[in-house]
């Protein structure tokens, strides 16, 4: 595999980053996406089992929903400072 990565640019270390950032990445949006599916499910079941409580779960289900979508922003972070710094 490198000698292919090698004979198209000639820097294999920075393809091999450039991979690794996208795998990276692209695991913590998979990471985020099922744990918001998790929430909005979690949601739809506790407002079915009592619907008078929905105003106080709304808040916290928004609360968990920033706060998983927030890993995607720390893997894209991550991702860019270590294809940058190393």
């Amino acid at each position: 595999m490198t000698t292919v990565l090698a004979a198209l640019d000639g820097n294999v270390a920075d393809m091999g980053k450039a991979i690794a950032f996208g795998v990276g990445v692209g695991l913590g949006a998979v990471g985020a996406g099922i744990g918001i599916g998790n929430i909005f499910g979690s949601m739809i079941q506790a407002v079915a089992r009592q619907p008078e409580l929905r105003g106080e779960l709304t808040g916290i289900q928004w609360l968990g929903f920033a706060l998983t979508e927030a890993v995607v922003f720390y893997a894209l972070l991550g991702g860019l400072l270590a294809y940058v710094l190393v």
